[in-house]
């Protein structure tokens, strides 16, 4: 990935929901102005969500998502219902393509329940106004006609509109740091390390400290102490990437502030405050118990995969109990956690931050504690504290 592209996971998520038959896909390709989604008279010829990262004016870089009908049925159909109710966690505006001839179905009241459940902001295009007058009678109820174009203008507008009032200013990096100071970043480069470019997350801590007008020093943890040496300034703070935070910790000074990739993702993401008292449950683990590592991405698992390996290898040391591992990833996230103990969470640089928010929520309502790798792994290794001291509202949970 390039530094300049738009992951997936700064977009905004645009669903379009609906029927079978409503003109979910048309309605989709007259928005994009492109043959996103294959068309046809066939009920339920959409039998996964489509989707596409693009730029769409007027809102900018989003991601489309084009879902299989709501009211699809038989046991292959429950499957693609089930498939586009995730969608729905990730999902930042939806629009309900309604079939105009035929009016609102069970299937779009169900999905207007569901909209509203989950606080989606939302509006209803009602497709084929060419065939059937439409009186809309509120101001997020649009006549549209995928065939002719009409109102698809009016529709996008609508859509930036929801988009713009529920965009948040993630908060990563470039609060912290005054411009003109110096960051040093540590990004070990091992068997797990991509070839030839950097993960996510430094990618986007790098670019978010050069917008902010600051400066980044990026190292390796082997040369981290040397790097600090002769730096001839002492840095604003150092960012680590997690699985080295017990090398970074002891190779930096004491007074230079110090974090974790990781830590700073939980923050953006607004998950970091329920991470930091999730913690705790690590050291009451027992034999047996479970414990549920997830991640938001799906990746080619190294020899030394942080999730499937080092994570529960410390895990164990830490606690001296046998504690069984489940893992997830992707979308792939379990509605029903009563089997866990304890989940521990990627920083989900892949996720949009309503769907990290949607699994926290999960895990809340079902009291069971969530974490996430950096703040488990700075938990274990002893220098939590440390690890959180720029955030002194969190800081002083750990005193409590």
């Amino acid at each position: 990935m390039s530094l300049n592209s738009t992951p997936s996971a700064n977009r905004v998520h645009i669903g379009f929901f609906g029927c079978r038959n409503a003109g979910k896909s048309s309605v989709v390709n007259a928005v994009t102005g492109q043959e996103l989604s294959i068309v046809s008279d066939t009920r339920g010829t959409t039998t996964d969500p489509v989707q596409k990262a693009m730029e769409l004016l007027p809102l900018g870089p989003v991601l489309i998502i084009d879902t299989p009908g709501f009211d699809d049925e038989g046991h292959l159909g429950q499957l693609r219902v089930r498939k586009t109710r995730q969608v729905l966690n990730r999902t930042d505006v939806a629009v309900l393509v309604v079939d105009g001839v035929e009016g609102l179905r069970d299937c779009d009241r169900d999905l207007l329940a569901l909209f509203r459940e989950k606080n989606i902001p939302y509006c209803v295009a009602y497709n084929k106004c060419d065939l059937a007058p439409v009186s809309p009678a509120a101001d997020n109820e649009l006549a549209v006609s995928a065939l002719t174009g009409q109102g698809i203008f009016q529709l996008k507008e609508t859509i930036a509109r929801l988009a713009v009032n529920e965009a948040l200013e993630p908060r990563l990096v470039g609060d912290l740091i005054a411009p003109g100071q110096l960051a040093v970043l540590v990004v070990p480069i091992d068997g797990s390390a991509p070839k030839g470019r950097l993960i996510l997350p430094q990618q986007q801590v790098i670019r978010d400290l050069l917008d902010h007008h600051a400066m980044a020093v990026v190292t390796q943890d082997t040369e981290l102490k040397d790097t600090l040496n002769r730096l001839g300034t002492k840095p604003a703070m150092v960012i680590t990437d997690s699985q080295v935070f017990a090398k970074a910790s002891a190779d930096t000074p004491a007074d230079i502030p110090l974090t974790s990739f990781s830590i700073l993702m939980a923050r953006s993401k607004g998950l970091l405050e329920t991470a930091v008292r999730g913690a705790a449950a690590i050291d009451s683990l027992r034999d047996g118990d479970t414990v549920l590592i997830s991640e938001g991405c799906t990746h080619h698992r190294q020899c030394e995969d942080i999730g499937t390996v080092k994570l529960p290898r410390w895990l164990r040391r830490h606690t001296g109990r046998d504690i069984r591992i489940e893992t997830s990833s992707g979308s792939d996230f379990p509605e029903d956690l009563s089997p866990y103990r304890l989940v521990i969470h990627c920083g989900g640089c892949m996720l949009p931050a309503r769907e990290v928010l949607y699994r926290m929520k999960c895990a809340g309502d079902q009291g069971v504690p969530m974490t996430n790798y950096g703040i488990a792994i700075a938990h274990m290794q002893g220098i939590l504290k440390r690890s959180i001291a720029m955030f002194p509202d969190l800081a002083c949970l750990l005193e409590h």
